[in-house]
């Protein structure tokens, strides 16, 4: 595991996205998997912004997102595919037939879970997977008491995952009560994993991820048994991290 330091949330996402479009660049045709919610937002405006500058190449590229919620149709402005197509995918020149989402709105949910699992292998695996850290450990939609065994499921959101959303809804009652997401063992799969976090409201979670031996009870802590994971987190996030050697 690499720890690479951010002043702040700016440098954050400057470096994530430089670390991306290396990888874009790299690969003759990468498999991103790509994450919503606040953290990545800096990220994905830098990508765009590189896009417009300096002409970086989508066309190769193929992504598959980690989430979506169980109701809400692609076009719902709440919806993870339209927050793909709006801070992302209308901007870079990606092809749409590239872009996949889990489909909330399948009438078979458990089929909707065994065909994005399979397709993901069928792409031949993520090659770098981008990841927030939820303030409860959870990675994706996969909360606490998640076997690190699962695959692509559908899950109930706690209530502390839901009041996290409910900044992007009317309400708190039209935050959705489920969502599909790509499993722990679907994650750690991946050939590579790039952890985002910042903030100081996120320094006790990044520290006990850290510090804990791997358990379910926090899932982002699986990440210590993968290989090749890098974390790029800003000042405030690591302001818990009493072992410093670590961090570069």
């Amino acid at each position: 595991m690499k720890i690479i330091e951010a002043e702040h949330y700016q440098d954050m996402s400057e470096k994530a996205a430089r670390f991306i479009i290396e990888k874009v660049n790299g690969l003759s045709a990468p498999v991103l998997g790509l994450a919503t919610g606040g953290t990545p937002l800096g990220t994905y405006k830098c990508l765009r912004e590189d896009h417009l500058s300096h002409k970086t190449a989508y066309q190769h590229v193929y992504t598959v997102n980690l989430d979506e919620y169980v109701g809400l149709a692609p076009y719902d402005e709440n919806s993870y595919t339209f927050y793909m197509k709006k801070h992302l995918f209308h901007h870079i020149g990606i092809p749409s037939s590239h872009t996949y989402l889990p489909n909330g709105m399948a009438a078979d949910l458990t089929a909707e879970c065994e065909r994005y699992e399979a397709l993901i292998e069928r792409l031949g695996g993520v090659d770098l997977q981008l990841l927030g850290l939820g303030l409860n450990g959870h990675i994706g939609f996969n909360e606490p008491g998640t076997p690190f065994s699962s695959k692509t499921h559908v899950v109930e959101l706690t209530e502390s995952t839901r009041k996290a959303n409910a900044r992007y809804f009317d309400s708190l009652s039209s935050v959705p009560t489920k969502a599909v997401t790509m499993g722990i063992s679907t994650i750690m799969k991946s050939k590579q994993i790039l952890l985002l976090v910042s903030g100081a409201n996120k320094a006790g979670i990044l520290a006990r991820l850290l510090s804990e031996e791997p358990h379910e009870g926090t899932p982002a802590s699986v990440l210590n048994m993968h290989e090749n994971v890098v974390i790029i987190a800003d000042r405030d996030a690591l302001s818990a991290v009493k072992e410093r050697s670590m961090i570069f």
